[in-house]
């Protein structure tokens, strides 16, 4: 396969394309490729969003679908890795490895304001002390979630998606697990329909139960006013993959982005979750909040009382 023998170190597996030159859509062709398979390579392996793709570079497609490859030979049926116990042991994880180099942890505390000081940097935030008493943590730099920091956000999109519990698998294999991408061409919609499963065996639900996620970006303007009703009918492709169900959940939320790259207040703000259950945009956004960090110096902070 060129996309598995393909190194770019080494010219010879090149097979005379430079990748850097030659557009997504132009490689398809050189291969002679049909739409369905280009919409699977595209949006289940390489894991785009949308078909903006086919208009850049190739090679990034290329490292996208080696990684997919290389990943699924490493771990067997899938390429992905879940943590057991759900994705919330994703934050004790770093909290755990926070605390090795020094990193001091406020559980269940309010953020009642971000401080800046006279250059208009952030440096600190307010909270409650022990004894109730308002607080201040002093900090270089301050990362957070966009629900902090609304006014230094823009909205870009809405997600809308189904929290379903059932009896059952979803796949004819009976799979504990699963992710299902439906392309937005081959459902006739703006935007791919995201669709995963996850039981006992992660422990992310009772033995004999699963938990089921259906997800897709729409432009509705009638989520709030009847928000079953349109989530149904914008997630209908992929909910009817879940079969019977036992209970099923509805919301809705807007997808907002900083409005800023934060180095320059030293706030350095994620993008909301996206539509998507594989995470692929968010890895990519906590890799530009790091490089963001680092161009300003390392994370040091301390905290300190008495702050009115």
């Amino acid at each position: 396969m060129y996309v598995q023998d393909y190194e770019v170190d080494k010219p010879t597996t090149h097979k005379g394309y430079d990748l850097n030159k030659l557009t997504a859509k132009e490689l398809f062709d050189k291969f002679g490729l049909e739409k369905g398979t280009i919409d699977f390579i595209g949006h289940a392996l390489a894991l785009y969003d949308s078909d903006f793709y086919l208009s850049q570079p190739a090679l990034e497609l290329v490292d996208r679908c080696k990684l997919y490859g290389e990943s699924l030979a490493r771990y067997g049926k899938s390429p992905y890795l879940y943590p057991l116990y759900g994705l919330g042991e994703l934050p004790q994880a770093f909290a755990r490895l926070a605390a090795v180099y020094g990193g001091t942890y406020m559980l269940n505390k309010p953020i009642d304001r971000v401080v800046y000081n006279e250059q208009g940097a952030a440096c600190g935030v307010v909270s409650v002390g022990e004894d109730g008493k308002p607080a201040f943590a002093r900090c270089k730099q301050i990362v957070g979630d966009p629900t902090y920091f609304r006014d230094r956000c823009a909205a870009k999109a809405k997600v809308v998606r189904c929290i379903a519990v059932l009896s059952h698998p979803i796949t004819p294999g009976n799979e504990a697990s699963s992710q299902i991408i439906l392309p937005q061409n081959q459902i006739g919609r703006p935007n791919d329909v995201y669709v995963f499963c996850v039981s006992g065996s992660h422990c992310a639900a009772p033995d004999g139960k699963y938990v089921a996620l259906v997800s897709s970006v729409t432009t509705r303007a009638d989520l709030a006013e009847n928000l079953a009703r349109s989530a149904n009918e914008e997630l209908k492709d992929g909910l009817k993959l879940l079969g019977k169900v036992d209970a099923c959940f509805y919301d809705w939320y807007e997808v907002l982005e900083p409005m800023a790259d934060g180095r320059a207040d030293a706030t350095f703000i994620s993008k909301s979750y996206d539509a998507t259950s594989h995470f692929e945009q968010v890895r990519h956004t906590g890799w530009v909040v790091v490089d963001g960090c680092l161009a300003r110096g390392p994370l040091v902070s301390s905290a300190s009382a008495g702050f009115s």
